[in-house]
Order: structure tokens, then sequence, then C-alpha cells
């Protein structure tokens, strides 16, 4: 049997803003990784349907996406002794990864021990970047009040303040950099790791929120779509189905608000650091932060890709009847949901999901 499963996919290489295999949250090239298989190397890892890390050999929207489990990855490439391969051992633990968006990544890989070929290339595109210049403007222009106030007014981006320290005049940008330490208690030359730091962790605040917002109308389609669905006489006279119903709507709908509370923690926490803001403040929110990136990314990654998929199968209410959803949302939608329930649940107590 050919150990290769065809998906029709219409959304190969989608992201959640674009075609940047690095911008998507279920998406792993493995060119990035050291592979002694070059065609491995040349194979992507992705999340299917059903939230499994599998290699996908070949995509395009003409002949859709071939993915390969790991488990049959032997039998495909002819690999002889796959507990002693190291290509299999890397593979096997990037697969039950909740998450492949590079900032829950970062860390993964490194608590894994696997390295990356290249360290700069665990970051967003350029593109990905510039949608996100808005979201960054709130944590850019209260660090610049604090330690600037009224003459940061010019200031809208965080390349504007990363700029005021390349200022032509050296004597002006050195007292920049010496009111800044001043404000942060830390040594001048302490500012550039800071603004990377300070850069590097709100950009992926605001990342995770733009993949959240990106979600809101397949979420608001998927719920028309369910309540369409119960309309149907075939399917209100299913209790066990209506039941069932509930409780992937449920679960959805709980996940979104487990991620706004997550958002709103993150939230009040850098209201407080800056008020009265130092570098210690800071450490402790990057530290929070950091520490929530891979139940956050694995919560997005997992919303992500099950409504890609329904909003894919279903893109309008006049598209599958009742029995095609009930089959799709029992063979695809739910596998894999309550992995999605672990990882929020190991934040804490989460309301809503079952």
């Amino acid at each position: 049997m050919n150990a290769v499963s065809f998906a029709l996919r219409n959304d190969i290489a989608q992201t959640c803003a674009g075609d940047g295999e690095m911008d998507a949250l279920h998406i792993l090239p493995l060119r990035l990784l050291p592979f002694k298989n070059d065609k491995i190397g040349r194979a992507r890892m992705i999340k299917n349907n059903q939230l499994t890390g599998v290699l996908e050999v070949y995509a395009s929207r003409e002949t859709g996406s071939g993915q390969v489990p790991i488990d049959r990855l032997p039998e495909y490439y002819n690999i002889a002794n796959p507990l002693s391969d190291p290509d299999m051992q890397i593979l096997m633990k990037l697969g039950p990864l909740p998450s492949y968006d590079v900032y829950s990544l970062r860390r993964s890989l490194r608590g894994l021990g696997i390295q990356v070929n290249q360290h700069d290339a665990l970051k967003l595109s350029d593109d990905m970047n510039r949608a996100l210049a808005g979201y960054m403007t709130r944590f850019t222009v209260p660090l610049l009040q604090q330690v600037y106030g009224d003459d940061a007014a010019d200031i809208q981006r965080f390349e504007d303040l990363v700029g005021m320290f390349r200022d032509p005049d050296p004597r002006k940008a050195l007292a920049r950099l010496r009111v800044m330490a001043e404000k942060l208690d830390i040594a001048v030359e302490q500012i550039p790791k800071f603004l990377e730091d300070y850069g590097d962790i709100f950009l992926s605040l605001s990342y995770y929120q733009h993949c959240l917002d990106q979600l809101k109308p397949m979420l608001d389609g998927f719920v028309v779509g369910m309540n369409d669905m119960r309309s149907y006489q075939k399917v209100k006279s299913n209790p066990r189905l209506m039941t069932e119903l509930e409780r992937l709507e449920k679960t959805i709908a709980g996940l979104v608000t487990f991620l706004k509370r997550m958002f709103q923690d993150f939230a009040v926490r850098s209201r407080d650091m800056w008020d009265n803001l130092s570098a210690a403040k800071f450490r402790h929110v990057k530290e929070v932060i950091e520490g929530a990136q891979t139940t956050v990314g694995g919560v997005l990654c997992g919303l992500t890709v099950k409504m890609n998929a329904w909003n894919q199968r279903f893109p309008n209410p006049k598209v599958g009847g009742p029995s095609a959803r009930e089959e799709f949302l029992l063979s695809e939608f739910k596998p894999g949901l309550a992995s999605v329930i672990a990882i929020a649940r190991g934040q804490g107590d989460v309301v809503g999901l079952a």
C-alpha cells in the first residue's frame, strides 16, 4: 500500500495572514533542521485536519497535499532501522508539538535539544511584520512615553525607536541611550539587548492577537453553519447528534474565550509594567509571556486548522447537507480537539471546555 495519503486542500501554504511558511501556525519547513536525508529536508511537517503532525511531501492547488504519517516514513523513505535513525528521532519529536509557530517552536526545539541550521530563520516574514505594525503601536507608544515623554510624539513604530539611537549626531544618540538606561536602571551597553527582547516579546503577542483576529470571520461562519444544521428535521430528531453539536460549539467558544482571557491578562501585566517601568518588571512580564507561548500557540494552531478545514469544506450555507456535515464533524472536526483542550487546561481551569 502506498504510504502517502492524499488530502485535497485548498489552503496549501495558507497561513494566518499570507503565504509565508514561517508565518503559519501549522507548517514547519524541515529545511530549517539538520536532516541527513535531503528528501526529508525538502518536505515540511504540517498539522492535518485531525491535528496530527504529518510529513507533507508535495503540495499544490491542482494536486492537493500528499501526506505521510510519521509511522509510515520508514516505508516511504526506505529507512531500515527507524528507532536508531537520527532523522526519524527528530521527526518523532516534532510530530506531537502543539504548534509550529516560530515563537513556541523556538522554545520547543531548545527543550528537545534539536539544532537549527539557521537561527535567524526562525522569524516572521517581512510581510507579516508589516501586517503587525498597527498591533505593535500599543506596545511601542507606552514605552516611548515612559522614557521620553512628549519628545516621543513623532515615534509610531518600533523601528523608529531603534532609529533614535542611530542618530547622525553621536552626542544626541548617546544622550538618548543614557536617558533610557537611567529609566530602566541598566547599563547603556545593555540597551540594545533590552530593545531586542522587548521588540520580540511584544511582536509575539501582536502575532498571536493577529491570528485570533483573522479567525473571527470563520468562527462566525461556523456558528451560522451549526445553527443552520440544527434547523433540519433529521438533525432535530436525533438527540445524540444535537448533544454532540452543542458540545462541539461550546468547545470552540470555550477555547476562544480562553485565548481572550490570556490576552487580557497579558494586557494587565503590560500596563502594570509601564507604571514605573524598570528592566526587572520587563523581565518578569517577559518570563510570563514566554512561558505561555506554547499554550497560546497550541490553542491557536488547533483553532486555525479546524476553522480552515470547516471553511474549505463548507464555504457557504448552500454547500453540504446535514449528512455531509455530520460526517465531517465526527470524522475530521472532532478528532484532535481533546488535545487542544488539554493544552488549555494545562494553564488552569477553563470554563466551557468539556
